[in-house]
């Protein structure tokens, strides 16, 4: 019989100050590195920004904290490739929006009223949700930047919360040729990236609709080319970003290697092939396709056509905000098609092609590839920086066993699973708290928020917009009467009435004497 080694004893948060090391002691280590190695009882050893080591029964400098993973798993920090951080302060309002419903309340009637504050505000509660759910690296796809004191206050938020970000610059309210080519876009800009930051990173974030064929976004790709900023784009959007934005992007140049294609999932193969000939990566926010409209998720055809693929989260005014939910989604999915598409031929799926490793790897390994920080971030290797999450619940039943870790992290862990989590060799969060992240001042920051736009909606506006109209469904006539025991609907013969009383059967198949509750003696099917 073997003991397990006695737990490390806890760790006071001003233990846990920046710069002193930290080894995670005796956890199952996803290393998500290209041997596929799996660490039972592993260590990871932290020394000042970076990954020091990982093995076993690790050596630590003196005077290093030991953080007690027995029981858990430790794992690359998360990254999300595409979300609109600053609708956060809308949480759940679009619940039951389709796209079409998205478009008009942000595009043409309130979106234009969120202030800077508010865009603060949004970006604020979300990049501290970020980090809490394991999140250490998050792609702000921020579409709403009016002016470029919005985007002051986008990126004031960011960096008030120890987390990794990029600032994907858009603004839905002006076409990208127009806001591109302001001389305050310029200079905010130069401001605010120059030189390599791995902590704060900048895109352009702008879309190409089949709406003109002289392609007027061609000068916004021609700014983003000068700036040497990458392009996020959501592509493969059902009626809205078609395959002739993509032949248009191709024929003109502009697909690269750090082009990303968020969705891009009503495509054709012919687009498909362009993205992979080009080396682009898909953004797969899984939840919002399958209930928005974009298309289905096409993780399938991605695969087919060897297109690397990241995972995001899109939006929470609608869905939920950590990544266990886009890899659970995306696996579903995902076989949910395959199973399908194998009954459509009369045939059975006896084995699924995609597993749940994989989906861990998109959300770990696949957004550092897109974001171009493949040898920075992604994995647990020795000389990368030190994201790393520790997902570990002792008062959770859904933590033993522990026996398939990549399909515990799919399947069985969420948000409330994770323990600690560390960003660039700092621990922002330890023992399911939250360390130096601000949520007190994010909370208040968004209930203003609220309260203004609630104000500038009205009463009226504010709840139609919450609960759109719901669509009349029409139930089929059924040509079969249900009867019990032989007898119609109506109770006729027997003995029976309605309730089912009376010898035989009642509605739910119980035995003689059973009235429609199904008391009384005898048995039947459930």
């Amino acid at each position: 019989m073997t003991t397990s080694p006695a737990p490390a004893p806890a760790v006071a948060d001003e233990e846990l100050a920046p710069g002193r090391p930290v080894v995670f002691r005796n956890g199952t280590v996803l290393t998500m590195d290209e041997g596929h190695h799996v660490l039972r009882g592993g260590d990871v050893l932290v020394t000042g920004e970076r990954i020091a080591a990982v093995g076993h029964a690790l050596a630590a400098p003196a005077g290093a904290v030991e953080i007690d993973a027995t029981g858990g798993i430790v794992m690359p920090g998360m990254i999300d490739t595409h979300r609109h951080m600053w609708q956060s302060a809308m949480r759940g309002y679009g619940a039951d929006w389709t796209l079409t419903q998205y478009f008009v309340w942000n595009y043409l009637q309130w979106g234009k009223s969120f202030r800077p504050q508010d865009i603060y505000a949004g970006n604020l509660v979300s990049a501290v949700e970020a980090i809490d759910a394991g999140v250490t690296t998050s792609v702000d796809w921020s579409h709403n930047l009016q002016t470029t004191e919005h985007a002051e206050a986008a990126l004031a938020a960011l960096r008030e919360v120890p987390g990794r970000f990029v600032l994907g610059y858009g603004n839905i309210q002006a076409a990208p040729w127009e806001w591109s080519a302001a001389p305050e876009f310029r200079d905010f800009v130069s401001r605010n990236f120059t030189g390599s930051d791995d902590m704060l990173g900048f895109q352009m974030a702008f879309d190409v609709p089949p709406a003109s064929p002289d392609f007027p976004e061609k000068a916004a790709f021609e700014v983003a080319r000068e700036l040497g900023a990458p392009v996020t784009t959501h592509a493969g959007v059902w009626k809205v970003t078609t395959d002739e934005g993509i032949r248009l992007m191709h024929e003109h140049g502009f697909m690269t290697p750090g082009t990303v294609y968020v969705h891009a999932a009503s495509l054709s193969t012919d687009s498909y092939h362009r993205i992979a000939a080009t080396g682009g990566s898909a953004s797969l926010s899984t939840e919002s396709e399958c209930s928005a409209g974009q298309g289905y998720p096409p993780t399938w055809k991605l695969r087919q056509h060897g297109i690397p693929v990241s995972l995001s989260m899109d939006t929470s005014v609608w869905w939920s905000g950590d990544l266990f939910s886009a890899m659970r989604a995306t696996l579903s999915a995902d076989r949910a098609m395959e199973h399908l598409e194998a009954h459509a031929r009369d045939e059975t799926v006896t084995h699924h092609k995609l597993r749940a490793e994989q989906v861990v790897s998109w959300a770990t390994r696949g957004g550092a590839h897109a974001l171009g920080l493949d040898s920075v971030i992604g994995s647990l290797e020795p000389g990368k920086k030190a994201d790393i999450v520790l997902i570990k619940n002792d008062n959770s039943p859904a933590m033993v066993p522990l026996l398939h870790p990549y399909g515990h992290v799919v399947f069985q862990a969420q948000r409330a699973d994770v323990h600690t989590v560390m960003v660039n060799g700092r621990v922002v969060k330890h023992d399911h708290r939250l360390i130096g992240a601000g949520l007190a001042r994010a909370r208040q920051a968004v209930e203003q928020t609220v309260e203004y736009l609630q104000g500038e909606l009205g009463p009226e506006a504010w709840t139609e917009g919450m609960h759109p109209e719901i669509p009349e469904t029409r139930v089929l006539n059924n040509p079969y009467t249900y009867t019990y025991g032989g007898h119609d609907a109506g109770g006729q013969g027997g003995g029976h009435d309605a309730a089912g009383q009376g010898g035989g059967h009642d509605a739910a198949g119980q035995g003689g004497g059973h009235d429609a509750a199904g008391q009384g003696g005898g048995g039947g099917a459930s």
